[in-house]
């Protein structure tokens, strides 16, 4: 009987010190988290097709420091210099390749989720 009681005793204690614990970690981040996206995108010439990811969290496509908005993305690949931007509604990808000579442009179009 003692020690239905101490155990108990000590688990109420240990409740109520874990409960604001629990509640911190409900307000500082136990909410969801949106994931990172994979789209498919495609150059309509070649039929070339890759995947790319978008994590709207961290505001990085395939881990490159990305600008959004309620529009478009746009970002510019740290390993090749290329910038991109995507039109989050129709998929439009625009490819910027710079160089002395002018540079070129690629069109490309991938499907949004």
């Amino acid at each position: 009987m003692l020690w239905r009681r101490s155990f108990w005793a000590c688990a109420r204690r240990t409740a109520i010190a874990a409960l604001p614990a629990g509640f911190a970690i409900f307000v500082c981040g136990g909410g969801a988290r949106a994931e990172a996206v994979s789209v498919t995108c495609t150059n309509p010439y070649s039929g070339a097709s890759w995947r790319i990811a978008i994590d709207y969290d961290l505001k990085t496509v395939d881990s490159n420091p990305a600008s959004i908005d309620e529009t478009q993305i746009w970002w510019r690949d740290a390993k090749d210099g290329w910038r991109y931007t995507l039109d989050r509604k129709s998929g439009a990808l625009t490819v910027v390749l710079a160089s002395a000579t002018g540079g070129n442009f690629l069109f490309d179009q991938c499907r949004m989720p």
